[in-house]
């Protein structure tokens, strides 16, 4: 299994899915530090650690440094990948996470059973396997992720035994801690909602901004069916409605490229309350993968191209 078929290209689980916290921004003296240098102790990291809903923003954060190994677990099925990743010497971290008791998380990761594997390089989340294959087709895969991680220039290290400092996080402003809330229940109407508020508060607020088109999207996905979605877009290569759904699963897998280019294609062939609703949507997705991604940039000017 090569993990570069599975390029998850998100912009990371905090920016994406607003379903963990960011964490606290590393020290300046952490910052431009050379690649290979070991990686900082503020982000709690030895070559293990657990990791919930309120504390994976520093394993992104660590992800910058260092290819984390993220091992999805619950009640009955116990990490195993400790060892494995220890021998590595430093060159991988691992980060187990009870599905269960981190559910963001778990979603975040598009987790349906454990165990599950994924890693996080450079804060992007790539899916690797779920169940637990034999050790050593478990090393080819990780050795597959050092490769993929070296050609991002992700190539530090931790050191077993790091001081485990947890990062103080930042308290999220009141209308962003009640959508958070929200959304740690599963009410997306009720996050959605308090974002809109605090749209209406600051209409520069583009955390509030982001963080309204990815509820949003979580709330057009709740109970939908992937098969039935792709089998009616098929069936209606030119209805918006049909694409736009489709387009919302390639989304939420990771697959912005192909997301954005379903939209593309079918705009041409629109009428007018077709383009339009099709380019709000583009819009959003532009404020989920990242305004500056090069992914974004490049659909924002085919969008442009069309529209004039």
């Amino acid at each position: 299994m090569d993990p570069r078929s599975l390029p998850a290209a998100m912009r990371g689980a905090v920016d994406l899915s607003g379903l963990v916290r960011q964490a606290s921004a590393p020290p300046p003296a952490q910052r431009g530090a050379a690649p290979g240098a070991p990686a900082a102790s503020s982000a709690g990291a030895g070559v293990a650690r657990e990791a919930d809903d309120a504390s994976f923003g520093a394993v992104l954060e660590l992800s910058q440094q260092v290819p984390v190994i993220v091992e999805f677990y619950a009640a009955g099925i116990e990490p195993v990948l400790d060892p494995l990743i220890a021998a590595y010497g430093g060159r991988l971290a691992l980060v187990t996470v009870d599905g269960n008791s981190a559910p963001q998380v778990a979603q975040a990761f598009q987790v349906q059973q454990v165990p599950a594997v994924a890693a996080v390089i450079g804060g992007r989340p790539l899916q690797l396997f779920v169940g637990m294959p034999a050790d050593e087709e478990v090393r080819q895969v990780l050795d597959q992720v050092l490769e993929l991680a070296a050609q991002q220039g992700v190539t530090g290290t931790v050191e077993a035994g790091d001081a485990a400092t947890e990062p103080v996080d930042e308290p999220l402003p009141p209308l962003h801690q009640e959508a958070y809330d929200a959304i740690a229940r599963g009410d997306y109407a009720a996050a959605a909602s308090a974002y809109r508020a605090a749209i209406a508060q600051s209409p520069r607020d583009a955390d509030a901004v982001a963080g309204l088109a990815q509820v949003s999207l979580l709330q057009r996905l709740e109970g939908a069916v992937a098969g039935e979605l792709r089998t009616a877009a098929a069936e209606k290569p030119h209805d918006a409605d049909a694409q736009l759904a489709v387009a919302d699963l390639d989304l939420s897998g990771g697959h912005v490229e192909d997301a954005f280019a379903r939209l593309l294609d079918v705009f041409p062939s629109l009428d007018a309350d077709g383009k339009g609703t099709v380019r709000q949507r583009l819009l959003d997705y532009f404020e989920i993968v990242g305004v500056d991604d090069p992914r974004t940039i490049a659909a924002r000017r085919r969008l442009t191209a069309l529209l004039y």
